[in-house]
């Protein structure tokens, strides 16, 4: 009685071994796939001429939106959509929609102003990285060191952002203008970056941080220079953040 009670035991591991074995070929084989698009997007990059520090940036924006596009994939694996016979002829090029799609980095020109929305300053740091080597002097406005370097020939100035301390410290709106206003007057502007707008509104109130960032605005507009901020949407009422996006003439 014993005998055909292994035999059937080991009949039933045999069977539960062949889907293991599938799903383990099956992960394996995505994992590989997932690493080939990688280092082909890294390939791409690396061919446009970026630099190392941007490369950084562009792969760190990448890496933020990795969750939402292993839930497409897996809702476009469990729902395939249903594409018409003659929808390979209407497709465009594989390397035209790969363009399309691939994020670009924005440079801020002379005379404008960037906000980006975000819940952590990444893209505006790659556009400020990106865009510093146009201007002779960069002001990073932030509550810790700017997660770039200034290219060569371009003056870096960290200011730090004092929190709970005077309101008439030299990181207060009144106090950082005069900093600024300096830099975006002397010859070739400056590029102003700022990720610190939340923290300093708990400290003197948003409808002073809207007045300054709306003069931060003009000032670059006026003197040649340019401004990109990052804030957080969600740590603002929806009142601020509209009155926010308007003094910018590009909203990320």
């Amino acid at each position: 009685m014993s005998a055909p009670n292994r035999s059937a035991a080991s009949t039933e591991r045999r069977d539960e071994a062949v889907p293991v074995d599938e799903y383990a070929r099956g992960y394996a084989e995505g994992y590989g796939e997932g690493l080939k698009e990688a280092l082909r997007e890294i390939l791409q990059h690396v061919s446009r001429g970026h630099t190392a520090q941007e490369l950084r940036f562009l792969v760190e924006s990448r890496l933020a939106r990795v969750h939402d596009d292993v839930e497409l994939k897996r809702k476009s694996v469990l729902s395939p959509p249903r594409r018409p016979a003659w929808g390979s002829i209407l497709r465009p090029p594989a390397s035209a929609t790969a363009n399309a799609a691939a994020p670009t980095t924005p440079i801020a020109a002379a005379g404008t102003s960037y906000l980006f929305r975000e819940e952590r300053p990444i893209r505006g740091a790659a556009c400020a990285a990106a865009s510093a080597r146009g201007y002779p002097r960069v002001l990073a406005i932030s509550l810790r060191p700017p997660p770039f370097a200034a290219p060569r020939g371009t003056e870096l100035e960290f200011v730090p952002v004092q929190v709970g301390g005077d309101p008439d410290a030299a990181t207060s709106p009144t106090k950082l203008s005069g900093r600024i206003r300096a830099a975006a007057e002397s010859d070739g502007g400056a590029l102003v970056y700022f990720d610190a707008f939340e923290t300093m509104a708990t400290e003197v109130g948003i409808d002073p941080m809207l007045k300054f960032v709306t003069w931060l605005v003009q000032l670059a507009g006026t003197t040649g220079s340019a401004v990109v901020v990052s804030v957080d949407p969600s740590t603002l009422d929806p009142r601020a953040m509209s009155l926010l996006q308007r003094s910018f003439p590009h909203v990320e």
